[in-house]
């Protein structure tokens, strides 16, 4: 796997570096801001962009902005995003309509390095890591009335789960309760939802842009 980094902060950016080399990921590129970050990735063509969401010169969003820019025009490119906080407007702004290929972590809430390692190579492969925390806000700010409402307090906690990435093994662990009961909550998410019959894959990335497509 290819990446480019783009972190302002030398340390982090140095200790990223290290962290993916020691795990055979090339990195083939290290940016401290956005200039140049876009033509990189047009001659490169990585198979995974990280970026932070602040960057330079204003701190504010130019690492969203790069990355949707990339999403736009270099679709075969994932994205990675880290942020410092739970930004909303960010997170549904980069996802879009399509959630596949897209990642949005809580640089605070990355608390093992295999877990991380882990969600980098499954959104280079067209999977999606939401950050609990960021899906679960979300998901508190649906209207009234929308299809989210439909679901029990049980079935958004699996929804959180499933927008992290988890399959229904690690959920049945998170929740200390057995597969089919899992299965039955992911079935039932699926049906109040309205989501059509096409693979299980699928309709788990649908039930997770139910919640995080604005409205």
């Amino acid at each position: 796997m290819r990446v480019v980094i783009a972190e302002d902060s030398v340390l982090l950016r140095a200790g990223l570096e290290q962290m993916l080399h020691d795990d055979g990921i090339e990195v083939v590129a290290g940016l401290g801001d956005t200039t140049e970050l876009h033509d990189t990735v047009a001659e490169l063509r990585p198979d995974l962009a990280l970026l932070d969401v602040r960057m330079p010169p204003t701190h504010t969003d130019e690492g969203l902005r790069a990355a949707l820019r990339i999403r736009a025009e270099h679709p075969g490119t994932a994205i990675m995003v880290l942020s410092q906080y739970v930004e909303e407007r960010h997170a549904l702004a980069l996802v879009g309509d399509d959630a596949r290929g897209i990642g949005y972590l809580i640089k605070s809430r990355v608390a093992y390095v295999d877990d991380f390692l882990e969600a980098l190579r499954a959104v280079a492969a067209g999977g999606t890591r939401i950050d609990p925390g960021v899906a679960v806000q979300l998901l508190n700010r649906r209207h009234a009335g929308s299809l989210i409402d439909r679901l029990t307090p049980r079935e958004r906690e699996v929804l959180a789960l499933m927008a992290e990435g988890r399959s229904n093994a690690a959920i049945g662990g998170r929740l200390r309760v057995g597969n089919r009961a899992v299965e039955k909550h992911v079935t039932g998410i699926f049906g109040k939802l309205e989501l059509p019959g096409t693979p299980a894959d699928h309709r788990r990335v649908l039930a997770v842009m139910a919640y995080l497509r604005d409205q």
